[in-house]
């Protein structure tokens, strides 16, 4: 029989995946370090292994899925399914080159998300944090500034997959007009009453500028220095994708300049280390990495990586494979 692992913990589809027992054989790897897992693939405690189950959170016991690590993996795994709409962590590329299908969960996320970006544009635009922080500090309004409304401001969508087109939806009932830039357009159906432009149009254009694109080689400081020059100024900022998209060093300078009037932040470049200069600017709206933190959306992400494997050991196939492996595993 094949065996599945679970690198840490599944919350919310404990029962689904210890139904799957009758077709697989399942190993837990629950916590530890790194070292002590390649021990354990080194003794061949996972020799029998064809599928993963990891997730972002897991990274904190394995650490990321480099080249280091996929060298000592079972020779059986044909399959890692992660939870996460974000799979920096994984070397797609040498998974490809070992025979390693990859799938994430996108769709399961967008919502969420998008709800957390509306949340974050909208905090920015009105620099909630300056009047929240003076009340709690026993002022009134203490040092509030006024704001600035969404209604007929560019809300620039820069990645229009699933997550971009949800901000947009939303940001339609706010009357923002919207413009977005993908690598490629999209279809007339998903494109909707959104404009395509290209990067540098988006950047001149935007009131508001939202990240919604995965993090690669080609995007790490997609925004730094040079793009800022080419924004409006008093730009508002919202990234709830991944904190190195932006050069942060550069987003703080933007801000003391006035370029960047405020920003909404969910991610960060060096999680959990936040830079100090958007710590301490008030017009700054930060969360903690909480864009999927809702009971609905973790369960519908652990039970889309449970429909992966379950595809993938029964059928030879992922459900949601990640883009760049497409051309390879894709049916």
């Amino acid at each position: 029989m094949p065996a599945a692992l679970l690198i840490g913990a599944i919350t919310h589809s404990r029962k689904e995946w210890e139904d799957l027992a009758s077709t697989l054989t399942l190993q837990e790897f629950p916590s530890g370090s790194r070292e002590e897992f390649i021990r354990n693939c080194q003794a061949g405690q996972y020799d029998e292994v064809e599928v993963i189950y990891r997730s972002n959170t897991s990274t904190k016991f394995t650490g990321p899925f480099d080249a280091e690590l996929l060298a000592v993996l079972p020779k059986s795994l044909k399959y890692i399914c992660h939870n996460g709409a974000g799979y920096d962590n994984i070397d797609i590329s040498a998974c490809t080159e070992k025979g390693i299908a990859v799938s994430s969960t996108p769709v399961a996320v967008n919502n969420a998300t998008a709800d957390v970006g509306i949340f974050l544009m909208i905090g920015a635009l009105r620099q909630a944090y300056v009047a929240l922080s003076a009340l709690r500090d026993g002022q009134w309004l203490g040092k509030a500034t006024l704001g600035r409304d969404p209604q007929g401001k560019v809300l620039g969508i820069l990645g229009m997959g699933g997550i971009g087109r949800e901000m947009a939806t939303r940001a339609q009932a706010f009357g923002m007009k919207i413009q977005y830039h993908n690598r490629t357009r999209l279809s007339p159906e998903l494109e909707g009453t959104a404009t395509y432009v290209s990067f540098d149009e988006l950047l001149a254009n935007a009131d508001v500028l939202s990240l919604n694109l995965a993090l690669n080689a080609s995007t790490r400081h997609i925004i730094g220095e040079t793009e800022f020059r080419k924004m409006k100024d008093g730009v508002v900022l919202v990234n709830t994708a991944r904190g190195a998209l932006i050069d942060e060093k550069a987003l703080v300078r933007a801000l003391d300049e006035g370029k960047v009037l405020s920003a909404g932040l969910d991610v960060y470049e060096n999680e959990p280390e936040i830079e100090p200069g958007l710590v301490n600017n008030p017009r700054v709206m930060l969360l903690p990495h909480i864009g999927t933190m809702t009971y609905e959306t973790q369960r519908e992400m652990e039970l889309l990586v449970l429909s992966n494997l379950r595809s993938a050991v029964e059928k030879g196939e992922m459900i949601t494979l990640v883009p760049e492996q497409k051309k390879v595993f894709g049916k």
